[in-house]
């Protein structure tokens, strides 16, 4: 059990810190995962940067994920899923492209104009609040292979086991501060699981290291 995110992103930061990294670079998913980012970025002194992620809902149910698409990459989709419905991945055409507009809508404002953080090279660390199913990382992964880092590693508080076992072989490294074989929600583990906001957000980016810190250092 966490306290809150704040604290989980401060234990994950004491565990990165132990860690080789060559100009550590932090992207956190919004919302959830930017307060569990800012106590990592600001301990490695290292620039905060988002993931942004649109999930890809069923039409005859929205919650249900039908894919997830990366700021500018292509979608990636439940082929099982799709297949068992009777759909193809044409059919979701406005609905990527909705997902599209958001995500630069979302950088626009969270970032208020600030570049990407150039990652070519450099440790990226992906951060989130925790994983219940790792369908959101999927994109996150295709998106982070265009950008050709040295090294990925996966830092989140909370993930159940199964969920590790399959996000494992994706990256370099996986830390989870808690991985119960009983896992109901993210939200369970946390005593204060509060709704972060948009005005969260974009303070938390604000007051993280920008861009360049880091840069040209190899941590050990």
């Amino acid at each position: 059990m966490f306290e809150d995110r704040i604290t989980a992103g401060r234990q994950l930061a004491d565990r990165l810190a132990e860690l080789e990294m060559k100009d550590p670079v932090v992207l956190a998913l919004p919302r959830g995962g930017v307060p569990v980012a800012l106590p990592i970025a600001q301990k490695l002194n290292a620039p905060l940067d988002l993931i942004l992620i649109r999930k890809i809902g069923m039409p005859s149910n929205p919650e249900l994920a039908a894919g997830a698409v990366a700021e500018g990459s292509k979608p990636i989709f439940n082929g099982a899923l799709l297949q068992a419905m009777g759909m193809k991945p044409e059919d979701f055409a406005s609905q990527v492209a909705g997902a599209h507009a958001e995500n630069a809508a979302r950088r626009a404002r969270y970032l208020q104009g600030r570049d990407p953080v150039e990652l070519e090279g450099r440790t990226v660390i992906v951060v989130d609040d925790g994983i219940a199913t790792g369908a959101t990382f999927m994109a996150a992964h295709s998106w982070l292979k265009e950008r050709k880092p040295a090294e990925v590693i996966l830092a989140v508080p909370v993930a159940p086991p199964e969920a590790v076992d399959e996000l494992r072989p994706l990256v370099d490294t996986v830390i989870c501060l808690l991985s119960p074989k009983e896992f109901w929600a993210v939200g369970a583990h946390y005593r204060d699981f509060a709704q972060t906001s948009d005005d969260e957000v974009t303070a938390a980016l604000a007051a993280a290291p920008q861009a360049g810190a880091g840069k040209d250092r190899t941590w050990h």
